[in-house]
């Protein structure tokens, strides 16, 4: 019987490049989901997709020499085939250039301009041209752009905007009185005391600087704003329709019960999206999880330049149900998790190898030896089988109970002391003692039964993390898949079942010295590939000609002292992960390896550079520069760049292959 919808989504993926692993955790970890809730008997509809429309896809596709269309295609179908790849289980994928969705995002834009909700302004203020941003008197620090320090002038550009301050207080009425809506907890405080409590300003919504997005139809020299499009995909996916002709199916999903996104696209979720939801007279979503980030932390990686791992590279050493295992149980509730080749082969050795994979070929083994594969309970129970049993039949309710608070990590956890139980009760046992007493041929039946039978129970319970092991592991022991009702019962296994003859090996273990040494050899042939083609043909004189009049002068500051200059600390550092600073066009925040310390630091440099290719590669860094706030994001050092005459930037980097942490002097 069914419990009723479920309704689940991700948020769509931007297609200005190929997803990293980062991003990829989020699609496994709602597919885990979504694959739990259906095993619980509800009827699940999971929604992810592509966020194709921005200044970003347009000017990376001038820079291929393609259309903005040509080139999301293309990325789409990429991202497309990664979640593949991962085995979900996605219902629908949803693109924002799909042509009902941008038709329903004009109709919107022009009902809550019609309604009063969003008129037409301007940004009027002082503009940081390198940055295309206003800022107010107030907001400059020196009289400078507080994101790059460059000079600001006064400037003007016309805008429609949203009033968000009209919704607040119902907002924060909503919140207060659904304190399941934003999860974990720590995302509702700061959303509250940062930003609602203060006073919302008002967003803006459309652009005229670019041309890539769902033009304004009753005003074409505007485009609507990315959040605006990219937003409402968890509605038109589904069928709303915003002259009220909306289709049965949305009527039947809406409210979504879960938008599972990245904390650092919070706000976005839990202020704007609700506002515009209330704005529409329609429900908001029952609950938003900010899930963390997960990070790259392996610094034995660095010889080759660009290192990224991505889902596709990781599957190749691996496995797909290893990396799913990976990304899910190393990700905690709350905090960032962390990802190297070092932790993936020792979990894979430790957890996937030995815990499981030795405890199903061990068990299968002995029932083949002993009896032929025949798997029976002879009823010769003893008092070490309550234990066991007591665990296998009372996993299923804890399970549960830490799915209900999406602690998806702590489940899987709880699967896994189901499987070191039985590898204990076959230490407890002896099987093989057992086997050499004709008498006690009944008891090691009944100890290999229970064994099958609590194996069964795990990988039933496996099946929404692993589900490909979970259909080997069963395959193995001639059974299928039990429903999730029927787990709270010990004793399902039919008697005289026979296990399979050939027991197939789940994960074989790695070297890690062999791992890392694949994995080197993979990143410098990504990084030689992506250097051909970068060769000028110019002979030496020609760049040394070329060379002696590419030189700049600029203005002489006033000298300092050698202790001056001492005082300052330089250290070769190591991007290992990298993210953009909501709202700024110009600020990237990077997490940076600098000895055993891991620094967060906020460079204005995301028209040089991507997030994606800031990761894996080494940088000169001041790591003792007083923290301070960048758009509201804390800084903690500086990354050293070269800038030219046109103000373009460049990153300064090592010559040779350092450690992080190694002192510049």
């Amino acid at each position: 019987m069914s419990k009723g919808k479920y309704y689940i989504t991700t948020a769509i993926a931007y297609t200005s490049g190929k997803p990293h692993i980062g991003n990829s955790y989020e699609i496994v970890l709602a597919d885990s989901i979504a694959r739990f809730k259906r095993k619980e008997g509800y009827e699940v509809f999971f929604q992810t997709g592509t966020d194709e429309h921005g200044q970003k896809i347009e000017l990376k596709a001038q820079e291929a020499g393609i259309t903005p269309k040509e080139f999301v295609d293309n990325v789409q179908g990429t991202i497309k085939k990664l979640w593949d790849l991962m085995d979900t289980s996605y219902d629908n994928f949803v693109r924002t250039t799909d042509k009902p969705h941008e038709k329903q995002v004009q109709k919107i834009f022009k009902r809550l301009y019609e309604q009063g909700d969003i008129y037409k302004g301007a940004y009027e203020g002082l503009y940081c041209t390198p940055c295309e941003s206003f800022w107010t008197e107030s907001q400059l620090v020196d009289g400078k752009c507080p994101d790059c320090g460059r000079e600001v002038k006064p400037a003007k550009e016309e805008a429609y905007f949203f009033k968000m301050s009209k919704y607040a207080d119902k907002l924060i009425a909503h919140i207060n009185a659904h304190p399941e809506f934003i999860q974990p907890v720590s995302r509702k405080n700061e959303m509250m005391n940062n930003f609602l409590l203060p006073g919302l300003q008002d967003l803006c919504v459309s652009r005229t600087s670019f041309t890539w997005g769902i033009p304004v139809d009753f005003d074409d020299k505007h485009v609507v704003y990315v959040w605006l499009d990219a937003l409402t995909n968890y509605i038109t996916g589904i069928g709303y329709d915003c002259d009220g002709n909306s289709t049965e199916q949305y009527g039947k999903l809406w409210p979504a019960d879960l938008h599972l996104i990245g904390k650092d696209i919070i706000r976005f979720h839990t202020i704007y999206w609700p506002i515009f939801l209330m704005a529409l007279g329609e429900p908001l979503p029952k609950q938003i999880f900010g899930h963390p980030w997960l990070l790259q932390g392996d610094g034995k990686m660095s010889k080759s330049k660009g290192n990224v791992l991505y889902a596709d590279d990781l599957v190749d050493f691996f496995g797909v149900d290893a990396v799913r295992y990976f990304v899910l149980h190393e990700m905690p509730f709350e905090n960032d998790g962390v990802i190297s080749w070092e932790l993936m082969v020792e979990r894979l050795n430790s957890d996937l190898a030995n815990t499981l994979g030795n405890l199903v070929n061990r068990t299968i083994s002995m029932s083949n030896k002993y009896f032929n594969g025949v798997v029976a309970d002879k009823g010769a129970a003893e008092e070490v089988d309550a234990d066991l049993k007591a665990v296998a039949a009372g996993t299923y309710d804890k399970v549960c109970a830490r799915m209900e608070e999406l602690r998806v990590a702590d489940a899987m956890t709880e699967i896994f002391t189901l499987f070191k139980r039985c590898n204990k009760y076959i230490d407890e046992t002896e099987p093989w003692v057992l086997a050499k007493d004709e008498a006690k041929k009944d008891r090691l039946s009944t100890v290999l039964y229970n064994l099958v039978e609590s194996i069964t129970i795990g990988a039933s319970l496996l099946e929404p993390y692993m589900p490909s092991t979970a259909e080997k592991i069963v395959r193995q022991l001639n059974t299928s898949l039990r429903e999730f009702d029927t787990l709270k019962e010990f004793g399902k296994y039919p008697n005289d079942n026979k296990v399979t003859e050939k027991p197939e090996i789940l994960f074989a273990r790695l070297d890690i010295k062999e791992v890392l040494e694949k994995a080197e050899a993979l990143f410098a042939s990504k990084a030689e590939k992506e250097n051909e083609g970068n060769e000028t043909g110019k002979t030496e004189a020609g760049m040394q000609e070329e060379g002696a009049a590419d030189v700049i002068d600029i203005e002489a500051k006033p000298e300092i002292s050698y202790e001056e200059f001492a005082k300052m600390q330089f250290q070769v550092g190591e991007i290992i992960a990298c993210e953009e600073v909501p709202k700024s066009k110009k600020l990237l925040c990077s997490k940076v390896q600098v000895g055993s310390q891991v620094k967060q630091i906020v460079s204005g440099i995301k028209q040089y550079y991507s997030a994606e290719e800031m990761v894996g590669k080494k940088v000169m860094v001041l790591v003792n520069l007083k923290p301070a706030k960048l758009a509201g994001v804390l800084s903690e050092g500086m990354l050293l760049c070269a800038e030219d005459a046109e103000g373009n930037l460049a990153l300064m980097v090592p010559e040779k292959t350092m450690p992080a942490g190694a002192e510049i002097c």
